[in-house]
């Protein structure tokens, strides 16, 4: 019998993660294998999903590919990492894929046609998380909906912007869509947004609403999908030879010492956010005086904060974030703001 893989899809700061935490949480008894392809090489998402179920995904199989966006490096990485999964001894029962916010769908899906992996895994379904509150203002095609826009009022612009091509490449590859933060919009604009995104899905792709991730896992897991049959009726920008580019897109990683007033650094975080467009910062705070590690996940001015876990024994206190923006991102001033806001 083949393993069955999901593919989670999604815009950066979609809530990839909480979804796979929530999963990871109500596994109710399967074994499950997790691969994540981080943006860059900076292993945030791997720390934020590690230790939330022992039992369901023990460390040993979660997988982080961080050598770049996973539909460009299929045979250099996914492939290698596939097989070592499916020839260990005690395979997992499901795997979970989690792509970086950039990586198209369909040429994962397509890998699953390779030899190695054909007869063994198959892709149970494509699942794109969507932030519902960004789609409502128009912020899916980019960072800000007066440029999107001016855009679309300017015939000679170019209105195919990576951000809103990804957009539509995650919609028609997916079986399931997930409108997340739900509950940041009005029932009149989340009809608006169903409708919306079922304009760009193929028929009969159930769309399902979210808060916080918190979606049933008999609805994602178990589709029996079989996508890498399906190629055909997912249609592709890269179908007709258009290329893939990341260059639109930037990131780095500040890391600094531990937060002496959580609520003045989001205060400032979010001034900061502002002032230099960052599309999204995500990962550990640590804070003075308390033992555990603070989450941090903010997507443009929106800021989320938990404590999840325990410092671990000599594991460093320090703050380490992820900075994701589109190229030109003030780097040098954004460190120095970030600085300012620990010391």
């Amino acid at each position: 019998m083949k393993i069955p893989a999901t593919v989670i899809t999604g815009f950066l700061g979609a809530g990839k993660t909480t979804l796979i935490r929530h999963l990871l949480q109500n596994a109710g008894g399967r074994r499950l294998a997790l691969v994540i392809n981080e943006f860059g090489d900076v292993g945030v998402d791997g720390d934020l999903v590690r230790g939330c179920n022992d039992e369901a995904c023990p460390e040993e199989d979660i997988v982080e590919l961080a050598n770049g966006c996973i539909c460009c490096t299929v045979a250099d990485d996914f492939l290698p990492t596939m097989q070592k999964l499916l020839d260990r001894p005690n395979p997992p029962e499901h795997i979970i894929i989690e792509t970086s916010g950039l990586a198209l769908p369909k040429p994962l899906v397509k890998a699953f046609q390779w030899p190695d992996i054909r007869t063994r895994a198959t892709v149970d379904g494509v699942i794109a998380l969507i932030d519902a509150d960004a789609v409502a203002a128009g912020r899916f095609a980019t960072d800000e909906a007066a440029l999107a826009a001016a855009r679309a009022a300017d015939p000679n612009l170019d209105h195919d912007s990576p951000l809103e091509e990804l957009f539509e490449e995650q919609l028609a590859c997916a079986d399931m869509v997930v409108l997340n933060k739900a509950d940041l919009v009005s029932p009149d604009r989340l009809a608006d947004v169903e409708r919306q995104v079922r304009a760009e899905t193929r028929a009969g792709v159930g769309i399902v609403r979210a808060d916080h991730g918190a979606v049933d896992i008999g609805a994602l897991l178990g589709l029996s999908a079989a996508a890498e049959d399906d190629l055909a009726s997912r249609p592709s920008h890269l179908d007709a030879g258009e290329e893939h580019d990341h260059d639109d897109f930037t990131s780095f990683v500040f890391s600094g010492g531990e937060v002496a007033d959580p609520v003045r650094f989001a205060a400032g975080l979010e001034t900061l956010i502002a002032a230099h467009d960052v599309l999204r910062i995500k990962g550990m705070v640590a804070v003075a005086g308390k033992p555990s590690r603070l989450v941090l996940q903010a997507v443009g001015p929106r800021i989320q904060q938990y404590f999840d876990r325990p410092w671990a024994a000599g594991e460093p206190r320090a703050t380490r974030l992820v900075v994701i923006g589109q190229t030109g991102l003030d780097e040098a001033a954004i460190r120095a703001g970030l600085a300012a806001l620990i010391g």
